[in-house]
């Protein structure tokens, strides 16, 4: 990116509302309203997974898949290596590592630790609407992959 485009203090700043909303993602999916995380994505947001021709697009259409998250699952997922790159004042890109562990059936309490079930990267674009930066689209990548466990009934248990 030219500076004589963007300043680098804009550029800066830029970035930073890129990987804020890379973050908030997470927050929103693993310790808030899932539904919300459509509200990141463009009208025409677009989330796709290659492993199984996967694709969710439009911001409906990300509610509705959101929405579809079991009441009952718990995950936690890990961010990291975050690389922004704007390319002008209203367009950037990024990549970002992630480690999820999730499990289905939680009923409150500390579960026995597990292995992650999914550790990849997402390739982002980032597009700048009315002055807030937004994704226009993620896409997942899993080197590492594999389903949801269910827990049993009562696995899970306060402990001290």
């Amino acid at each position: 990116m030219d500076d004589e485009i963007m300043s680098p203090v804009e550029r800066m700043l830029a970035e930073r509302a890129c990987e804020r909303i890379i973050v908030e993602f997470i927050h929103r999916l693993d310790l808030g309203d899932p539904v919300s995380v459509a509200e990141l994505f463009t009208p025409d947001g677009v989330w796709r997974w290659p492993f199984g021709d996967r694709r969710v697009e439009g911001r409906e259409a990300l509610r509705g898949y959101f929405a579809s998250r079991p009441a009952d699952r718990l995950s936690r997922r890990l961010m990291t290596n975050i690389l922004v790159t704007v390319e002008s004042e209203g367009t950037a890109r990024a990549v970002s590592y992630l480690t999820t562990y999730r499990i289905d059936g939680y009923s409150g309490g500390m579960v026995e630790p597990r292995l992650p079930v999914n550790v990849g990267h997402y390739e982002d674009i980032f597009r700048k609407v009315d002055g807030t930066w937004l994704l226009a689209g993620r896409t997942v990548f899993l080197p590492f992959g594999g389903g949801t466990e269910r827990l049993p009934a009562g696995d899970a248990s306060p402990r001290p």
